[in-house]
């Protein structure tokens, strides 16, 4: 194991003390057994899947029920043995409901026991079992692994996003903690699927149990070259996981505006991702669950190790229920995530776990009101992708795509820290945003003309 000189990203916060990871993070995954579970033939818009099973039919654990459509999808599984309850749709998706019938029978995590040597595999045997297992970026987009890996760009380094810097969310904290050598094997396997060079494991320095865990593990791992897997902790700093700014902390390279991080040599996956990309090679399991920390306003704030279409009222309720009517239900942690409900009482569905669901959330209402811009440039302080969020605002609220387009707002990737640190209350996220899809939408409309 190394370590290296800190090294810090343009602009960035510090929206938490830590007493909000603290909820979660000394507390072991516990795991969750619903008797039903409602999974989307397209868990994020535009990745749509096929069912390719029918109400009635009998499926086990890890038997794929989705075939891709589109680009951005990948298979979809069972996440437990029983019957398929029906086929639904709901908000212009389809659902396929499985209804468990039998007793779930425990999984068998060779890949968590040790770290192994990925040598047996080869780099077209790793994208196929990505394609196969369905295996997607966890840390919040769900892009296909298997697309993503099988670039032909050349890669020299890929990055193990650990930092979770997100306030609230532990689940790849407890991931870390607790299935060390999985996320190693995982992170292997990836380096050699991109045919880099060298793999670095990047946490942030306020998850010092996680530190401990994977460099006991990487001591007791079959011999590898000095170079080849490194251990880099990072000053706390949100939004430190961000992919352009892991990147530019750890190896120093910017990606360029409209670029992609191949376009610098570098690949980025998140913790959880290469934990489901050994289990599906070394223990033949498709990605079927993923830890979903539930947390914030709850009884008893958890990580829970969840299948994959599991209720998010139910999590809640196993969380022990909201503690007070007063609340804003967060899907995702509350600098990126996005309001489901409010005022909450546990009584309605608010939606199910999807492969990218990290941690639902419940926050007090929010009592802040906008007033004018002061023109303290305090948001482009903050801003990591160096933006004036201020300008962009005014420009978003008067329409101007062409003046969005000038001032970069393509290039905001919606942190939340604009409007984290702005005194006058406004969404300067929200406009940022819009912008960011005015000039999408612009630059699609002159390609297609």
């Amino acid at each position: 194991m190394r370590f290296f000189q800190r090294r810090l990203f343009p602009g960035g916060i510090h929206p938490a003390d830590g007493r909000d990871k603290a909820l979660t993070a000394g507390k072991a995954i516990r795991l969750f057994r619903p008797a039903q579970v409602w999974i989307s033939m397209e868990p994020v818009p535009g990745a749509r899947c096929e069912p390719c099973v029918q109400e009635g039919e009998k499926v086990r654990r890890g038997q794929k029920i989705g075939e891709p459509r589109d680009f951005a999808a990948a298979a979809l599984h069972a996440s437990l043995s029983g019957t398929v309850a029906g086929l639904r749709a709901g908000k212009g998706v389809c659902y396929c409901a499985i209804r468990s019938g039998e007793e779930q029978p425990p999984l068998i995590q060779k890949s968590a026991l040790g770290c192994m040597d990925p040598g047996s595999f080869d780099r077209a045997e790793i994208l196929a079992a990505l394609r196969e297992g369905g295996i997607v970026g966890m840390g919040g987009a769900g892009f296909p692994a298997a697309v993503k890996y099988g670039t032909e760009a050349e890669i020299d380094t890929v990055l193990l996003n650990g930092a979770e810097c997100e306030p609230f969310l532990t689940c790849d904290e407890r991931l870390m903690i607790e299935q060390p050598a999985a996320v190693i094997n995982g992170a292997l396997l990836l380096k050699k699927a991109a045919s880099a060079r060298r793999v670095v494991l990047c946490l942030e320095d306020n998850k010092p149990e996680a530190v401990r865990a994977l460099h006991e593990a990487l001591r007791a791992a079959p011999q590898m070259e000095p170079e080849e897997i490194s251990l880099r902790i990072l000053p706390a700093r949100y939004p430190q996981g961000g992919e352009r700014q892991l990147i530019q902390a750890v190896t120093g390279r910017e990606v360029p505006s409209g670029g992609l991080p191949a376009d610098v040599g570098v690949l980025v996956s998140n913790a959880a991702t290469a934990r489901a990309v050994a289990a599906v090679l070394l223990d033949g399991e498709p990605l079927t669950s993923r830890i979903v920390t539930v947390t914030g306003g709850v009884r008893e704030p958890c990580n829970f190790l969840a299948p994959i279409g599991s209720s998010l009222q139910e999590l809640i309720a196993a969380a022990g229920g909201p503690v007070s009517r007063e609340n804003w239900v967060s899907l995702g942690g509350p600098m990126t995530g996005r309001c489901i409900a409010r005022n909450y009482s546990g009584e309605s569905e608010l939606g199910f776990v999807t492969k990218t669901t990290s941690g639902i959330v419940l926050l007090p209402p929010a009592r802040r009101r906008e007033s004018p811009c002061i023109r303290c440039g305090a948001c482009a302080t903050a801003c990591p992708a160096g933006l004036v969020p201020w300008k962009i605002d005014f420009a978003d609220r008067e329409g101007d795509a062409a003046l969005c387009g000038r001032l970069d707002a393509d290039a905001c990737i919606a942190c939340g820290c604009c409007s984290y640190v702005c005194p006058a209350g406004r969404e300067l996220t929200r406009h940022t945003v819009s912008a960011r899809e005015r000039v999408r939408a612009l630059l699609r409309e002159r390609r297609d003309a």
